[in-house]
């Protein structure tokens, strides 16, 4: 037992206290074991999805000026588009994020049933792409199948094909809250040279 403690208190010693390239190194692994193999299944078995945090990777939930917008000239700009699916300027203001969010931004994700979701929840599901997507609900059907759900991106002129019937099963998680604006650029500075050359760099409002 006096062997494991001193063990113990020598591994803790080079983690926290060495600043040698070694005591760097191991600290470094240490916190990536750390985080990939005790956080992050804490974190799903808490919140009831295999993704908790989810990284925005594309401009497709935008608003021009992103926190500091201005919900009333965004609206004039995209109301043609929600007026075809019965969605008012007022129904849209008391939707969570109805300012959007950004490239870059980090979302705390939850499990939800699909049964409590409602029209203007921001919801993360499997859409046959590389990265699950992560874009509004605008419809819901109940159908012989199960719940159905059609989404559409805030900052997209319509919807994608893959979005348009999504079902129960597709559903990844529901985004309560932005949990670091602008973080994830940490990630994704090191694949923006891979992407498409319109998907690079900042964004714009269409």
């Amino acid at each position: 037992m006096n062997k494991f403690k001193e063990g113990l208190k020598k591994f803790w010693e080079i983690v926290w206290k060495d600043d040698s390239p070694k005591g760097w190194f191991i600290s470094i692994l240490f916190l990536f074991i750390a985080i990939k193999f005790i956080f992050f299944p804490l974190l799903s078995l808490l919140t009831g999805t295999q993704l908790p945090l989810a990284i925005v990777e594309s401009c497709s939930m935008y608003h021009q000026g992103d926190l500091f917008s201005n919900y009333n000239s965004w609206w004039a700009k995209h109301e043609s588009k929600y007026s075809g699916i019965n969605l008012t300027k007022t129904n849209f203001s008391d939707f969570i994020f109805k300012k959007g969010f950004n490239k870059g931004d980090i979302l705390f994700i939850v499990g939800t049933k699909p049964e409590k979701l409602k029209i203007g929840d921001i919801i993360i599901f499997n859409g046959g792409t590389s990265n699950p997507i992560i874009h509004r609900v605008i419809k819901i059907s109940d159908t012989a199948n199960g719940i159905i759900f059609s989404t559409m991106g805030d900052n997209n002129n319509g919807q994608l094909p893959v979005e348009k019937t999504i079902s129960e099963e597709q559903i990844v998680g529901k985004a309560v809250f932005k949990l670091a604006p602008s973080l994830g650029w940490v990630k994704l500075i090191f694949y923006e040279p891979f992407r498409p050359q319109s998907e690079r760099g900042f964004c714009k409002e269409n």
